[in-house]
């Protein structure tokens, strides 16, 4: 297999080819998450471990091919044990703190303040697996543009999955914009509208319905559309924290997602061992 790989990635490639594998290198990177090791340490174990191994990638190598792989062809999402087509989502955000932005690295990268990462995911009710993730700054809204982009990953890259319904938090994805999307998609939203919110002309049809819905028997809404399975969302969150630490040790903007790609697709990895 690691022969057929090079050989595969190598056909027609300019320059010098390529000595590792893609699957190896996301071997280690995976394994730098999970034990939160700089480079370096990382490189000490790969030649520990790896004695049988043709040859060792330095440091240097593991940091730019991880951070080079291409994650489109490596799914978050690819789950063939559920034939289950129709599912229900669960949308949610959480912050990740940035580290290494000390006074040292705010005169090196002239960065003013550290800051922290926003994490959009929308994770499978059922299989509790991410299915879709966006990595923003912290000033990005939640609402209008994130729910959109996180049910079209999942759509584009699932052909056979129908999503059922779709679940948020009333504060960050209440909006017209929203509710004419998951109309447009024959998606039910499952998200509860603002405490202030009435029905108007200028309203989206499916979010007057929804509000006319809770104003009038807010329980019996939340038991029909499940919207007490939200809650799973920030299990992941929690699960996702506990194993993988609360921060991204990456210094650039794109390592930092490339950080939370791994993370994201280790996470569904054990979900799948489970």
């Amino acid at each position: 297999m690691w022969d057929y790989n090079l050989d595969r990635m190598n056909e027609n490639k300019k320059g010098k080819p390529y000595s590792f594998p893609d699957s190896f290198i996301l071997l280690i990177g995976h394994i730098r998450v999970y034990f939160h090791l700089p480079y370096r340490q990382t490189e000490g174990i790969i030649k520990a471990t790896g004695k049988n191994l043709p040859s060792h990638p330095s440091y240097s190598q593991i940091c730019r091919r991880v951070n080079k792989l291409d994650f489109t062809s490596n799914r978050l999402d690819d789950d063939d044990d559920d034939d289950d087509d129709s599912i229900i989502i669960a949308i949610d955000s959480t912050g990740i703190k940035i580290t290494n932005r000390g006074q040292w690295m705010q005169e090196k990268w002239q960065v003013k303040k550290k800051g922290y990462l926003k994490i959009h995911i929308a994770v499978n009710i059922k299989t509790k697996e991410i299915l879709a993730l966006e990595v923003t700054n912290e000033k990005v809204h939640d609402g209008r543009k994130i729910m959109p982009k996180l049910i079209e990953h999942i759509l584009k890259n699932n052909n056979d999955i129908k999503i059922e319904s779709a679940l948020g938090d009333g504060s960050s994805y209440d909006s017209n914009e929203n509710f004419k999307y998951l109309q447009k998609k024959r998606i039910r939203p499952a998200i509860k509208v603002r405490k202030n919110s009435i029905i108007s002309l200028k309203n989206n049809s499916l979010r007057n319905r929804e509000v006319k819905f809770q104003t009038r028997d807010l329980l019996q809404w939340k038991k029909k559309r499940k919207y007490g399975k939200r809650w799973i969302s920030e299990t992941v969150f929690s699960s996702i924290k506990r194993t993988f630490g609360e921060y991204v040790s990456a210094i650039k903007f794109q390592n930092m997602i490339k950080e939370m790609i791994l993370k994201v697709s280790l996470y569904n990895l054990f979900r799948r061992m489970t």
